[in-house]
């Protein structure tokens, strides 16, 4: 990604992250489900956060490393591949979640239900010869801290 275009996506998710911590959520969720997902960097250690666009499956979050279809994969997404306990914070609740990544049927099952509530990834995939990952948030329970 040009990094003119980075630093403006950098921008424009640091916004969206403070607006959505002021209104607890309430301000950008019209129509799309935005959470906020904190994972620990994989290279400095320090707790990163990202709006993302999320649907449920069951009691999991599924969120898409779709990157607006550039050709890597997003931090966040490489961040839960060294370490898969994050945060995630919903309408102001924050939970503690564990990240694994989908595959095989699994993923084409949800890539449909990702595409039917939102379109553009279908866009975003045209853009890139890398497979977007799908990633799964299950709650892991109030009593496991994040390592």
């Amino acid at each position: 990604m040009a990094s003119f275009s980075k630093r403006l996506l950098q921008l424009a998710m640091f916004i969206h992250t403070l607006i959505y911590r002021l209104s607890h959520g309430r301000l950008l969720n019209v129509g799309d489900h935005i959470i906020l997902l904190t994972t620990i960097g994989r290279k400095s250690g320090q707790m990163r956060t990202v709006p993302l666009y999320s649907v449920h499956d069951g009691d999991a979050y599924v969120v898409i490393g779709s990157y607006g279809g550039a050709d890597a994969h997003p931090a966040w997404y490489h961040n839960l591949q060294a370490r898969a306990h994050a945060l995630v914070t919903d309408r102001g609740q924050t939970l503690p979640v564990i990240a694994a990544v989908v595959e095989g049927t699994e993923y084409e099952r949800l890539w449909a239900l990702l595409t039917t509530e939102n379109p553009n990834y279908e866009r975003y995939r045209s853009r890139t010869a890398r497979t977007i990952p799908i990633v799964r948030l299950h709650h892991r329970g109030a009593s496991q801290p994040m390592p």
